[in-house]
């Protein structure tokens, strides 16, 4: 590369390569709008008609919890942190056993629509009014950075509007979801995997032949400090070590994969149980395969810049910015590159929302539309679904407005996931495991442990923790020149990295900060869920919680654990789709209708949950 040159700028075919992503996604939610006249029922528009094979949905998996915030935030925490990031790669395996042996088993018998129908029929129905509000508040805020994050680095690459690009990314979504329904959501999903995987391999491959081979990127990270596998440090303060990966990691993605809505609502579509566990696992190879890549081009960003840091030298104004500052820098002689890596980060966006969408509807028409509403017709639910999706479609890009305000984008992301959805799992996990937990103890537990997880959050986003806490490596500029790069590539919208909007700034520190609030941000997810069991087992206890009689179905028993060994006779758990009428069976719950699991006695109400 000429010295002299400036970085490259976004060409024609890079906005080709760009526009054909968005419409080959559109271009899905039209053809499952219109193919096979599927969606006649809120069931089929929710949940695919249950009829989903594993690999679709476990690329769908991987795809929503990939977002443009990993594409942008992972190789940037890397080129900032080192390695160490990759220990994720075993967090992300105890997860997906927790999610598939502990959770699945028991939405999947139940055969659920929203997650929070099982809080009504193991507790009551103000605890499942209570999941749904912690549900779609927290999914809302999460969006909202989520659309927010890739409109700012394509703003930087490609001086593209960027209010514009947020609208664009919003419209788009609620546009397949809104008229494709699940089978939309999944297979745009498995697009956008393989669009991400293109996207990173090209910067990577590119970024070896520049720098002279792998070894060589290679050898630059361990001369800079980056290949810091190992940090046995059991201090809970400090920002990443192996413990609070493993632990705290486990914890914050637990709540995502074995509760959240977006993702369960996908593997119950699965047409068996077995199916269901296996779209997980496959999932676990796409969540490697992704972590691998990202760490790679982390690595391939240090070798490139290890003598002169562009954040720095001013040359962006956020660490945020940075991977996309080194696709243009390094594939700028390669038209089409450039989009594709933008079309990789807004895939990463384009599926985390529009599962977001799709799950907020599923929730809200089953949770607060059916039980207040119980005359309406399924073609009428089908169109009160759809008309959710444009609503919160329209709420999500409103949220990005907030997340202009806030500090680094990896981190904000996983604060919110971890304040609201530690006390969420914890209260699952009462549900599940607890057999003498009830209703008394589940919302004492759950508002203590958002109470004290939301302490600790808000605390640690007014006074972040010190620098010897978070450990970031030294970054050098003692090789900028000023002709290295040409063009000076600030831009208005300044977010530097561990501050946000609501930060004090130049307050006397107190233990209180230096202790409480400086708690890893993965551990807030920890804290929320073992105060939410802890106190919620305390009040339970003298409640009456070991007088009250349990169906099992809505615990986790000894055959759900022995079933991995009884696959052969997995037939018995495959769901018969016949064509029951919306009335038939009288059940309080519809979605029992559909499921052949002898679970309901001969009128079809369900053993002691008629409520």
């Amino acid at each position: 590369m000429d010295a002299s040159r400036g970085i490259g700028t976004f060409g024609v075919w890079d906005y080709v390569v760009f526009a054909a992503m968005l419409v080959i996604s559109a271009v899905i939610g039209i053809y499952y709008a219109f193919a096979g006249n599927s969606q006649h029922t809120s069931k089929d528009f929710l949940m695919g008609g249950r009829s989903m094979n594993a690999v679709p949905v476990a690329l769908s998996l991987t795809a929503s919890f990939m977002s443009a915030i990993t594409v942008l935030g992972t190789p940037t925490e890397v080129y900032r942190f080192g390695v160490i990031y990759s220990i994720f790669g075993i967090t992300f395996l105890l997860v997906v056993v927790i999610s598939a042996e502990v959770f699945l088993p028991v939405f999947y018998r139940l055969g659920i629509t929203s997650t929070y129908e099982y809080l009504e029929l193991r507790f009551n129905k103000c605890i499942r009014l209570c999941g749904t509000i912690f549900y779609i508040v927290q999914t809302v805020l999460y969006t909202g950075i989520v659309i927010y994050a890739p409109a700012l680095a394509l703003n930087q690459v490609t001086g593209l509007h960027l209010w514009g690009a947020v609208v664009a990314t919003g419209v788009v979504c609620t546009f397949y979801c809104t008229l494709g329904g699940l089978k939309a959501v999944v297979w745009t999903d498995v697009f956008q995997v393989g669009i991400m995987i293109a996207g990173f391999l090209s910067v990577f491959i590119r970024a070896s032949v520049a720098q002279g081979g792998v070894n060589t990127i290679l050898n630059d990270a361990y001369k800079g400090g980056r290949l810091n596998f190992w940090n046995f440090d059991p201090n809970p303060l400090q920002r990443h070590t192996f413990w609070t990966i493993i632990i705290g990691g486990t914890f914050t993605w637990t709540s995502i994969y074995g509760v959240n809505q977006s993702q369960v609502q996908r593997y119950i579509a699965c047409k068996s149980r077995f199916q269901a566990k296996l779209s997980l696992y496959v999932n676990l190879v796409g969540l490697w395969i992704i972590l691998v890549l990202s760490v790679l081009c982390g690595l391939a960003l240090y070798s490139r810049y290890h003598d002169c840091d562009p954040w720095t030298d001013k040359k962006v104004s956020a660490p945020d910015q940075l991977m996309p500052y080194l696709v243009l820098d390094i594939l700028q002689d390669y038209p089409g590159l450039p989009g594709l890596f933008v079309a990789c980060a807004y895939s990463g966006t384009l599926s985390t929302v529009s599962s977001s969408i799709n799950a907020l509807a599923a929730v809200t028409v089953e949770d607060l539309v059916k039980p207040n509403f119980r005359c309406l017709s399924e073609r009428c639910l089908s169109w009160i679904s759809q008309g959710i999706s444009v609503l919160f479609g329209v709420l999500c890009i409103g949220m990005a407005a907030l997340a202009s305000l806030m500090g680094g984008l990896l981190q904000a992301a996983i604060s919110i996931f971890g304040i609201v959805g530690g006390p969420l799992l914890g209260l699952f996990a009462l549900g599940i495991l607890i057999p003498f937990s009830n209703a008394a103890g589940a919302f004492t537990g759950l508002l203590s442990g958002f109470a004290i997880s939301l302490w600790v959050g808000i605390g640690a986003q007014l006074y972040p923790p010190p620098p010897e806490r978070t450990m970031p490596l030294s970054l050098e500029t003692y090789g900028c020149n000023s002709t290295r790069n040409g063009s000076n590539w600030m831009t208005t919208t300044e977010i530097p990295f561990s501050t946000s909007a609501f930060q004090v700034n130049n307050v006397e520190r107190t233990p209180l900060m230096d202790n409480w609030y400086s708690l890893s941000y993965l551990y807030f997810s920890t804290l929320g869920t073992l105060i939410t069991l802890f106190v919620g087992m305390l009040v339970s206890l003298p409640t009456g919680g070991r007088k009250q009689n349990i169906d099992c179905r809505f615990l986790l028993t000894k055959e759900d654990i022995l079933f991995k060994f009884d696959i052969f006779k997995k037939k018995k758990h495959v769901l018969s789709y016949k064509s029951h009428t919306v009335e038939d069976g009288g059940t309080d719950n519809p979605t029992f209708n559909h499921i052949e699991l002898n679970l309901t006695d001969q009128s079809g109400k369900i053993n002691g949950t008629h409520l």
